[in-house]
């Protein structure tokens, strides 16, 4: 049981009045008006940062990029945070959902003094103050996202919709953790975000933090109207309660009134929050699901720049949503507006002498490590503690004898994350989208239920697995599971995700960006602590699939992967149960990667022990003794495989060709870690040239049988030795309701084609090789007409073993 948190006192009788003292209101529009000035001037200036000189055209910048159009609604809720974490000592971060915003985390990090800890050359006087604005938006400088360079930030915002599942994925396990996300009306429109909002039926008030959302109603999006600022007011109350949510609106535009009411609100919010939370947490019995608050705070786009420019409104249009005047350099007339609007803010108020933010408003801002940007949680790395692993060797498969026996690898899998999840019941958690027990992961359910804080029926007690304090966080929504994932492992804990491999690409930008984040984070930034891999499993495999049919076929997610840095990714094709364990355990200990497994839940041979398993993993790469023959000589052919169907069909191949063709020599070789076919020029993984060479001989043919699309293996190989040798097999878009072997001989992966292959590319079999060809074209004949009258696979081929006696 968590403890609970103090109340906190609040005179009820105070709603609705003046909340805010004189001298209060004054302080924190004063802070406001420091805040909306840094973002302006980092916009504008390359000099004169404190305006105590007439604005010059060359005070402004050559190139005017940014954005402005939310940052004073941004650094106005950033403001009214600041009172509520020194009134009641919060735990707070903050995530800005405007993909833009980064000028209202950047002067808000600024003021309070973090940032400048962080770069010292930033310093909190005039000198600094000049770099601070010249490096946004300015090559070899800082981006306008909140990007990793940020301090305090744990969300980009690059790519629109992943704020509000991030906020939560930060508050799981944070039970003292308030998430302020500030949502931008035009992110609302987004799929992913508007799914998020049913984050809330999977936060736990005993055991998670609170997610307090803002959602930013400023009107415009880049030159449309926004949905939601354009529906009734009643209509707009009536989305937000059916979400689930308690909506308080903060509406207007003069800041005296605005300061008032949002003081109000946020102050109701978080005293509901805590509310709930001790309600919760001294409870006999589990809760009922709480209605979260949110705040809706409408406020005109641009708030506080010109009203007007040549004729045309400003202030409250979407003409504010970027640079609100273009041409300040060229157009005098527009140099002296720009001048106006820096000095309305009265920068000589704010900032003393030497340019630093006057005593008066410096004490405003936390201290420590409860200031926003200089919150632990926000550099997440620095709190994570690395798992209480079992040994992954006690879950081994007996293996005797290879290819004799057969096991589901991800069952034997999840049987090792079962009991990584009872060693680790606060900082782990399994995602997947209503599939885990679909990918044979069920038994994770004996040590935690599925996440469900929404209504429970009786019948749900039988098999349903749902608990309120679950641990398995299923939603059919890929994007919400990813951005829950993501924040929480930025914030220190560590997951594992699994995923049917055709709609991985669902979260294809979302690894995307944060594949991003990891590569400026782990080689750019020395204060960003290490965090722990987003660790993808993919399963329900394209060569299994003989129901749901060709939708269901699509192995393009690796592809995918592979554009990324080598320095944050890593794809294994593990072949049997044992490999699959050990890599299991190398990516749960790993940090700053994404790492995509790739393994079938389906019955499958089993082919190394495990001390087999574990060299063969470690290598990546290596070649098979028992399936080869070549003993240590120039082999006739390298037999090479990758993926769990090919390496079966592979085998298969071998022993035909062994049988048919005896005086055939043949290395085999299999793939783990697909990135050590890149050279190690290239991947801090690859393989040199000579080891490369060593395996793949330098002038022999290479049949390379491969899980996916052929061209990546070509893609990752083509500067090596013998790559013009390199003939590859993979999917090839061909297939439908199918069997195992039907599908893999309309794309030629399967055991026939390879042999034809071999006889096809190695001279000597050309001619003494026609009758196995003969005999191999009749089998995949044989094959397909079995198949398509009897819906199944000839028993040979089911029940097919490797040959257990040299051959």
């Amino acid at each position: 049981m968590i403890s609970s948190i103090p109340s906190l006192e609040f005179d009820a009788s105070s709603i609705g009045e003046a909340l805010l003292s004189a001298d209060e209101l004054r302080r924190m529009d004063a802070y406001w008006r420091a805040c909306n000035y840094l973002c302006a001037g980092m916009l504008y200036l390359q000099a004169n940062p404190l305006m105590r000189e007439p604005l010059k055209a060359e005070h402004i910048k050559n190139r005017l990029l940014g954005h402005w159009g939310s940052d004073p609604g941004q650094t106005f809720t950033w403001v009214h945070l600041n009172r509520l974490i020194n009134k009641y000592d919060l735990d707070l971060i903050y995530l800005a959902g405007p993909g833009h915003g980064a000028p209202a985390t950047l002067s808000n990090s600024y003021l309070e003094g973090v940032y400048s800890e962080v770069y010292p050359e930033m310093s909190e006087d005039a000198a600094g103050m000049q770099k601070f604005f010249k490096q946004f938006s300015f090559p070899g400088g800082i981006g306008s996202h909140c990007t990793p360079e940020t301090p305090g930030s744990i969300h980009e915002g690059g790519e629109l919709g992943y704020s509000l599942s991030h906020g939560f994925g930060a508050a799981f396990d944070n039970p003292n953790l308030i998430v302020t996300v500030v949502v931008g009306d035009g992110e609302a429109e987004t799929g992913p975000l508007a799914t998020s909002w049913h984050s809330n039926k999977f936060l736990n008030p005993i055991r998670d933090g609170a997610v307090l959302p803002v959602l930013h109603l400023n009107g415009y999006k880049i030159a449309n109207p926004t949905i939601l600022a354009r529906i009734s007011p009643e209509e707009l109350e009536s989305l937000f309660r059916g979400y689930g949510w308690t909506p308080y609106l903060v509406e207007g535009d003069d800041p005296t009134l605005m300061h008032q009411k949002m003081a109000d609100a946020m102050e109701r919010c978080v005293l509901e929050i805590r509310a709930i939370q001790n309600h919760a947490r001294n409870a006999e019995v589990a809760p009922e699901r709480p209605r979260w608050p949110m705040i809706i705070l409408r406020s005109p786009k641009g708030w506080t720049c010109p009203k007007e420019l040549d004729g045309h409104r400003l202030e409250g249009s979407w003409r504010a949503h970027q640079m609100p005047i273009l041409d300040p350099v060229s157009n005098p007339a527009h140099l002296a507006l720009v001048e106006s609007w820096l000095l309305s803010y009265r920068p000589e108020e704010l900032f003393d002498e030497d340019g630093r933010l006057i005593a008066e408003l410096k004490a405003m801002a936390p201290l420590g490590s409860r200031r926003i940007s200089g919150n632990p949680h926000a550099n997440g790395g620095g709190l994570r503690k690395p798992l209480d692993l079992p040994d992954f060797r006690n879950y081994a498969v007996k293996v005797d004898q290879p290819g004799q026996i057969e096991v589901s690898p991800t069952d034997t899998l999840a049987h090792f994350l079962r009991d990584v999840m009872r060693k680790n019941m606060k900082n782990f958690r399994v995602f997947g989208p209503d599939e885990t027990a679909s990918n044979k992961l069920q038994v994770i359910y004996e040590a935690s239920g599925k996440t469900w804080t929404a209504e429970m029926k009786p019948e749900d007690a039988d098999g349903g697995d749902l608990s309120t304090d679950g641990r398995v966080m299923e939603m059919l929504s890929e994007h919400t599971l990813e951005g829950w994932f993501e924040g929480y492992v930025l914030t220190g804990r560590h997951g594992f995700f699994s995923s049917y491999e055709a709609f991985v690409h669902i979260i294809d930008s979302m690894f995307n960006q944060h594949a991003k984040w990891l590569e400026k984070s782990k080689l750019e930034l020395r204060w960003r602590a290490p965090v722990s891999s987003i660790n993808l499993l993919i399963t329900s495999l394209v060569w299994r699939q003989d129901h749901n049919g060709f939708t269901h076929q699509d192995p393009g997610f690796l592809d995918i992967v592979t554009n990324k840095s080598p320095e944050v990714t890593r794809i294994y094709l593990p072949p049997d149960a044992n490999c699959l364990l050990s890599v299991g355990d190398h990516c749960l200990r790993s940090t700053d990667y994404v790492n995509v497994i790739v393994a079938d839940k389906a019955l499958h041979l089993q082919y190394l022990d495990m001390d087999a398993a574990v060299k063969h993993c470690t290598k990546g790469i290596g070649i098979w003794d028992w399936a080869s023959n070549d003993d240590g000589q120039d082999p006739d052919v390298v037999m090479a495989c990758a993926g769990d169907i090919p390496t079966s069909e592979s085998l298969a191949a071998v022993a035909i060709l062994r049988e048919r063709c005896p005086a055939l020599k043949i290395r085999f070789v299999n793939v783990v870690d697909l990135f050590r076919l890149m050279p190690e020029r290239e991947h801090p993984h690859g393989l040199s040239d000579r080891e490369f060479d060593s395996l793949f001989t330098t002038n022999k043919p290479v049949i390379f049988n491969f899980h996916a699309y052929a061209s990546l293996i070509h893609k990752l190989t083509y500067r090596r030795t013998n790559h013009d040798n390199f003939h590859v097999r993979g999917y090839k878009e061909k297939g439908n309701i199918n069997t195992p072997l039907e599908l893999a001989i309309l794309n030629q992966v399967d055991r026939f084609n390879l042999a034809i292959d071999v006889i096809d590319r190695v001279p000597a079999l050309q001619t003494i090789g026609s009758h196995t060809k003969q005999w191999l074209k009749d089998q995949i004949i044989d094959s397909v007409n079995y198949a398509n009258e009897h819906g199944i696979d000839r028993q040979q081929i089911r029940e097919w073993k490797w040959p257990s006696v040299a051959i």
